[in-house]
């Protein structure tokens, strides 16, 4: 066997360029184990998960913000939190949401109305919805019931109509600039007759007001009224949605009952993030929600808060409420509502 020996001036060479290949993947390897252990692409979520709700429990928010993070805990392995922060037609909530962090560890359930309503009848809203705010995902659509107590003799739109022509009605909701407040509104100016609202904090007080007789009728969530409607305790008149309600059999649209079409009002929830949330944490929780509303028990669920599952993407929801605006923007500007 021959040996070969190297020139000594050539085989510092070639032991120079080894080391200098070897430091090189090195710094390779190093690189990529940094870019890995990075934050940013840690899996999400890699802390608990807080969820800000914008009405008291009960609320369709509160439903379906409970059920979301009850089902996203289990597919995420991470604690979620809910807390309910109401008021100022859950702009509180949502501003919080919108000053929070951009990491997507803290989420809003809110109604639609927090965007397409809000920043035209509140005079001294301290920040804007859709520029503080990222929609991750429509979850869900519920309508609004005019209700009566079940000892009026009141038993039709028609003798309300009559009845509010001949002396004042009031009526209830859960709060001023909410769903509630906003359907009776649209009800009262689709009528021709004025109505008094009656503010409370919550459906439930409302509720309760009106189970006793303190106020004359209601606009609330068909899921709260529902069960009171079914013992008799109290009348459903109309819903606000532009279909009759499968929840209440017999019981005309708006439009229906005052003969107008267009005379609607169906309300949404949403899942938003502060606006600065990065694109791809934005995808993980759209897709994890989305996925989460199309299944069965979930949506079973839903239907027996009277809420119906819609599951619509991030870009969907932007375009409904983009189109939603311009129409709310109106009925708030001809019926010159305005809160402080």
């Amino acid at each position: 066997m021959t040996t070969t020996t190297l020139h000594p001036a050539l085989r510092a060479r070639c032991a120079s360029r080894s080391t200098a290949k070897v430091a090189a993947w090195v710094a390779v390897a190093a690189g990529l184990a940094s870019w890995a252990a990075s934050p940013a692409l840690a899996a999400y979520p890699d802390k608990p998960v807080k969820v800000l709700v914008g009405s008291p429990p009960s609320s369709p928010s509160d439903i379906t913000a409970r059920l979301l993070a009850e089902k996203l805990a289990e597919r995420w392995k991470q604690t979620i939190t809910v807390e309910n922060r109401p008021g100022a037609g859950n702009s509180l909530a949502a501003q919080q949401v919108a000053q929070a962090p951009a990491d997507g560890l803290t989420l809003l359930v809110t109604p639609d109305t927090v965007v397409t309503v809000n920043p035209h009848i509140y005079k001294n809203l301290k920040f804007d919805p859709l520029a503080g705010l990222t929609p991750v995902a429509t979850l869900a659509s519920w309508t609004q019931v005019l209700a009566c107590n079940g000892n009026t003799k009141i038993e039709s739109v028609a003798q309300l109509v009559q009845a509010a022509r001949a002396r004042k009605i009031n009526y209830s909701s859960g709060g001023s600039g909410t769903p509630g407040h906003l359907a009776g509104e649209l009800f009262a100016a689709a009528a021709g007759i004025d109505l008094d609202h009656v503010p409370y904090k919550g459906p439930a007080p409302a509720l309760q007001d009106l189970l006793g007789g303190q106020v004359d009728c209601s606009f609330i969530a068909i899921a709260t009224l529902m069960p009171h409607v079914n013992s008799g305790k109290l009348k459903a008149l109309a819903v606000s949605g532009a279909q009759p309600s499968p929840w209440l059999p017999g019981v005309p649209t708006f439009a229906q009952a005052l003969n107008k079409p267009g005379t609607d009002a169906t309300f949404r929830l949403l899942l938003m993030v502060p606006k600065a949330t990065p694109p791809a944490i934005v995808s993980d929780i759209e897709t994890a929600v989305i996925e989460t509303l199309k299944r069965p028990d979930v949506q079973e669920r839903l239907r027996a808060a009277a809420l119906e599952a819609r599951a619509a993407s991030s870009s969907e929801t932007l375009a409904t409420l983009t189109a939603e605006m311009p129409r709310w923007a109106a009925l708030v500007k001809r019926l010159g509502l305005s809160l402080d």
